[in-house]
């Protein structure tokens, strides 16, 4: 049987002359990826449920430059299409040395209006890659990394193409909702859906990409507490789903968030190679890594030049015990503590979840979170009831975790070893901190003030959601929510509780904006720029708002930018 090129290609990690791309197949083949005169690397794909995938290693790539590459199976040309319109994929090395980093990022994308059949407004991503498509070389347009923060594709809303295709599999007798997918093979349908959109594609096999899930790709409000889990466990289809689920991920995404050292290191990649068909082994993997934090680390770190990108898991692993409830299990947050640590520019931490919410948002969930704990049985119920029914599980609703991330950045802003283990001497506190996340289905920027003196400014740049939206009864209620009189009354009520006042304060820089956007963070020596970028009824970018996140910028808190 003769292979075609099914998914990619995707370009994921570009490190010093070194890149890895991933694709999927049709059949089993050796993949081939020529880059140049002199660049190139192979691989046989590996099957998993009868689907076929490889990530090729491509080395010898020339320094500081961008170079077009082919894809082959079996020696015959399968990218770039006869007569593509688009430009050639290029793998473009940079030496980052010099600080210069441009990131764009955005969460929350279903898949295209043609495939959906909802009437969406349109997707910020394909016109991103419109954009770039016009002007492939320009400095001021291509971005060194895209950052997908999570619902990448969507399990629990499915196009009603997959819909069609889900009722005749519970036909024929595979278990499940009829507009929800189960199984590893329901799930590849969602990445084919998504990654195939023409203007996607191109994007994503010419600009490195990093990824992290969150709960559309399992489920909505994945993990959201204890009992959640309790009730789960008691859905006849839950444990293929969440197996299919984080299999599927990792398959699809994660592995390409892997560099070359890493994967080489990962017992898991080495045992699928090896084993040709590796469907028992995804299998049994992806049942086994749902135990709250005792299983795989979804987490990783990359670093580009001077600016480190920590990519945190919001979702898997957390510890939901009442009473013990955390963002990140001990073991994931010493790994974090180390990553926080060291000798660079800038500290970009992606997380789906926002840190800051809308201050009266906050104050509910930590109010929510204090009463989940009560001695009161009936209390506690009713808690986790409004926890479960109004999505009350950001960092706000881990409170641990939302002052252990809080006193981080305060420590790295002043300069010290924070409280990491073992830290040894001091850096010098970094020229910006940002978290990136997305969720939330509006974008804004927020600044922290810490009440004293810290040398390096803390933001939450939130971007949400690409290409989605928020039912517009909504917007007035989460505008609201972001009012200092909204966040005094609830603040109010979680005092009540015996909520102490979080030891931070935060202001908006820009938003909230509640159309499909996309975000672009600049890195320039010491310098940082967010700038948010929201589509037309055309289709085209147009500005939002532009935050200058220089230390010496002024606050100008409570900035609304852009139209609504």
């Amino acid at each position: 049987m003769t292979a075609h090129l099914l998914i990619g290609p995707v370009l994921r990690r570009v490190t010093g002359t070194t890149a890895t791309i991933w694709v999927e197949t049709t059949a089993p083949a050796t993949v081939r990826v020529e880059a140049g005169s002199g660049a190139s690397g192979s691989a046989p794909t590996f099957s998993a449920y009868g689907h076929h995938y490889a990530l090729v290693i491509v080395d010898g790539l020339p320094e500081n430059a961008s170079t077009a590459y082919e894809v082959l199976l079996e020696d015959r040309p399968v990218w770039p299409p006869p007569e593509s319109p688009y430009p050639p994929s290029v793998i473009r090395t940079t030496d980052h040395r010099a600080g210069n980093v441009r990131l764009i990022f955005g969460s929350c994308r279903e898949a295209t209006p043609t495939a959906t059949g909802r009437s969406l407004p349109p997707d910020a991503l394909d016109a991103y890659a419109r954009r770039l498509m016009a002007a492939p070389d320009d400095p001021d347009c291509r971005p060194d990394l895209i950052v997908l923060l999570g619902d990448q594709v969507y399990a629990d809303e499915t196009s009603a193409k997959v819909r069609k295709f889900l009722r005749r599999r519970r036909r024929d007798g595979h278990p499940g909702p009829d507009d929800q997918v189960v199984s590893f093979d329901e799930y590849t349908k969602l990445y084919l859906e998504s990654w195939r959109d023409p203007e996607i594609r191109w994007l994503l096999s010419t600009v490195p990409s990093a990824m992290i899930f969150d709960d559309h790709e399992i489920i909505d409000d994945w993990n959201t507490s204890e009992s959640w889990r309790t009730d789960m466990a008691t859905t006849p289809w839950w444990a293929e789903r969440i197996g299919a689920g984080l299999a599927s991920y990792w398959v699809y995404q994660h592995l390409g968030n892997l560099g070359p050292d890493q994967l080489a290191a990962d017992p898991l990649y080495q045992k699928v190679l090896a084993a040709g068909d590796a469907t028992e082994l995804l299998h049994d993997f992806g049942r086994a890594v749902d135990d709250g934090g005792r299983g795989y680390q979804w987490s990783y770190a990359l670093d580009l030049g001077r600016t480190r990108l920590v990519m945190l898991d919001n979702r898997c692993n957390r510890v939901v015990t009442p009473g013990r409830r955390e963002m990140l299990p001990a073991t994931e947050w010493n790994w974090f503590l180390d990553q926080a640590h060291g000798d660079y520019d800038h500290l970009v931490v992606g997380s789906s979840l926002p840190w800051l919410m809308p201050p009266a948002i906050h104050h509910l969930e930590a109010w929510n979170e204090r009463t989940a704990d009560s001695p009161r049985p009936r209390v506690a119920a009713r808690a986790e009831k409004l926890r479960r029914a109004f999505d009350l599980e950001h960092w706000a609703a881990f409170g641990r975790s939302f002052e252990a991330m809080g006193e981080l950045f305060r420590r790295l802003g002043e300069g010290s070893a924070g409280d990491r283990v073992g830290a040894g001497p001091a850096y010098a506190a970094p020229a910006s901190i940002s978290v990136l996340s997305g969720d939330v289905h509006h974008s804004y920027v927020a600044r922290v003030d810490f009440g004293t003196p810290v040398t390096t400014p803390v933001y939450q740049l939130t971007c949400s959601p690409v290409h989605n939206q928020v039912p517009a009864f909504m917007r007035p209620l989460m505008r609201f929510s972001w009012s200092r009189a909204a966040a005094k009354g609830v603040r109010g009520l979680a005092k009540s509780a015996g909520v102490p006042k979080p030891a931070w304060t935060w202001k908006r820089e820009a938003g909230p904006y509640f159309g499909n956007a996309v975000s672009t963070l600049r890195l320039a020596g010491r310098a940082a720029t967010v700038r948010v970028e929201g589509t037309t009824k055309q289709g085209d970018l147009f500005e939002v708002a532009t935050v200058d996140m220089n230390p010496d910028a002024a606050a100008g808190g409570d900035r609304q930018d852009g139209p609504r």
